[in-house]
């Protein structure tokens, strides 16, 4: 049997990993709405991610009814700065030597790496979309969360405006009023009400959006099924290219609505049933040189085996959160 270099192999998986990846995104609803939405950021290295935002008026409006009013020069910086620090994460794709001779062919052996490179980018996808969506991951606990129930980092709380507490980007929300994001209560009274409930959300964030509306909303299973049973007698639009894909979605003022396995979130009085993003100004960053990367094979010392890690370097980011919300105990 000729023996496949660690070259060839390596290679040959690098072209085979662009299509993981794609697939990727395909089937997981957070990643695949911010890739074709553009919420994907591609940075070259660093240690972090620093993201400026505008937290505060610059100047003061002088009002001249005489004409002879001295201007009010008091000014301050507008800038706070938000600082989001690279989570780093590795996983191997290995195999064994016996594996090899046990295999007749190079194309057998492709096979055996291909079918563990597939393995490797599931769990590294499930582990994303759990830590992203829910804050529950056991393994990418340095990553951020977009839930705020949970996590004092994340993004997106189930609590009123004014009582909203946690820490995002290093600044404090209890500090500044404006890092709070949108928040409607279901209360256990979705079903039914689903359309006002959306609505109130929906008016919320867009009255805080600086440019454009909400695009996404991420449902648990129990509130997408209520609010389709509510729509069930209406007509809706979908995207042509959605519909091609087979996928069932539906949308709410345009922005789509998909089920995310990982909701809802938290629990009692906190529980997210949905997050409705407005993706342009929320974030998914990944290193250019670890966006799920392939590596060379290479020989294990001590073992008659050969490794190739697959790197992955990311964080989620922000530069607006009153544009995006949470509706909370939805599931009824």
């Amino acid at each position: 049997m000729a023996v496949l270099s660690n070259d060839i192999l390596s290679s040959t998986l690098r072209e085979l990993i662009k299509d993981e990846v794609d697939q990727l995104f395909k089937t997981t609803p957070l990643l695949d709405h911010m890739n074709r939405s553009g919420g994907i950021r591609i940075v070259d290295g660093g240690q972090k991610v620093d993201q400026p935002l505008i937290l505060s008026e610059h100047s003061s409006i002088t009002q001249l009814s005489s004409g002879y009013e001295p201007t009010n020069l008091a000014v301050k910086d507008v800038l706070q700065n938000a600082s989001f620090d690279f989570a780093d994460y590795v996983a191997p794709v290995v195999i064994t030597r016996k594996e090899e001779l046990s295999n007749s062919g190079p194309r057998a052996i492709v096979d055996i790496a291909e079918a563990r490179l597939k393995s490797v980018m599931g769990m590294f996808k499930r582990e994303w979309e759990k830590q992203a969506v829910a804050g529950n991951s056991g393994i990418m606990t340095e990553m951020l969360t977009l839930n705020g129930s949970d996590s004092n980092t994340g993004f997106l709380e189930a609590r009123l405006i004014g009582a909203q507490i946690n820490d995002v980007g290093g600044l404090a929300k209890s500090s500044f009023r404006d890092l709070e994001n949108q928040y409607v209560d279901a209360a256990g009274s979705f079903a039914g009400n689903s359309t006002a409930l959306l609505t109130e959300l929906f008016i919320a964030a867009q009255q805080r959006t600086p440019d454009t509306t909400p695009d996404l909303i991420l449902a648990s299973e129990a509130m997408y099924k209520l609010y389709k049973v509510d729509l069930f007698a209406n007509e809706r639009y979908i995207n042509e290219q959605t519909l091609d894909s087979g996928k069932l979605a539906l949308a709410f003022h345009g922005a789509m609505m998909y089920v995310d396995p990982n909701l809802p979130a938290s629990s009692g009085a906190t529980q997210i049933s949905a997050y409705m993003l407005n993706t342009k100004h929320i974030k998914c960053i990944f290193d250019s040189r670890a966006n799920f990367t392939l590596g060379d094979f290479q020989k294990l010392s001590g073992y008659t085996s050969r490794s190739a890690d697959v790197m992955l370097r990311t964080q989620l980011s922000f530069d607006h959160l009153l544009s995006s919300g949470v509706l909370g105990r939805a599931e009824t």
